[in-house]
């Protein structure tokens, strides 16, 4: 069964030639270029993977993702943005989102990211090993549920977050390069910087760490990468 990409974007040049792309791939295509609309043609289409511009007339790609991710969809996302500040793919990777490419693109990346994601939503996904609970500390994590404690504090994980700690935690107490969890967790297909895993670790410390700032548990090797203690 052909993958089905929702495209939402405004500039008819790039939505055509995305769409145009996609199809060329075997892929099915809807497309909106109004974020007003877009919400009810995501619930409509059930699509496998959405493509999000950040700057749409009618509701910004920011609030549709933010829609998504509070009805619980794990549905790849991909965002797009003539942006190129660090700050706005931090908001849009906090809201929920997978991925992040900056106007102007090659479309031979857009395509190999799509097959990325899609390839990481299916079961087994090559993610790492998951196990049925993460403990180190006073945390605990279901890691079914996605769902976690601090001592008595709850929180939920998304399911990249998750999949990071899983390697983290299968290699306690020794140190793991940015590289193996980047190709690990996002796919050897991955275009990004590592940027993207340091402010994943942020979020993470904001959740399992009693002190986000002095981490006891999370922790940074110099120059390499991370190591879970405890």
């Amino acid at each position: 069964m052909k993958k089905h990409v929702l495209v939402v974007e405004d500039d008819a040049h790039i939505r055509l030639g995305l769409c145009d792309a996609l199809r060329g791939e075997g892929y099915q295509v809807t497309d909106c270029r109004d974020g007003g609309q877009a919400g009810a043609l995501f619930k409509q289409s059930k699509p496998d993977l959405v493509i999000l511009d950040i700057m749409l007339p009618g509701k910004s790609g920011y609030d549709l993702c933010r829609e998504i991710r509070a009805g619980k969809s794990r549905v790849p996302i991909l965002m797009l943005s003539a942006k190129g500040q660090e700050i706005d793919k931090v908001v849009g990777l906090e809201l929920g989102a997978d991925d992040y490419v900056t106007k102007p693109f090659s479309l031979r990346e857009l395509l190999a990211r799509v097959h990325a994601l899609l390839r990481r939503a299916e079961p087994g996904g090559g993610a790492p090993d998951v196990p049925a609970e993460i403990a180190f500390g006073k945390v605990r994590i279901d890691c079914k549920a996605l769902r976690g404690r601090r001592g008595k504090e709850p929180f939920e994980l998304t399911p990249r977050e998750l999949r990071v700690l899983c390697v983290l935690f299968r290699e306690r107490g020794n140190a793991v390069s940015r590289e193996v969890i980047l190709n690990e967790v996002w796919g050897i297909e991955y275009y990004g910087t590592t940027r993207t895993l340091d402010q994943l670790i942020v979020k993470l410390r904001q959740k399992v760490e009693d002190v986000p700032g002095e981490p006891r548990h999370v922790l940074t090797v110099h120059t390499l990468g991370y190591r879970l203690e405890g």
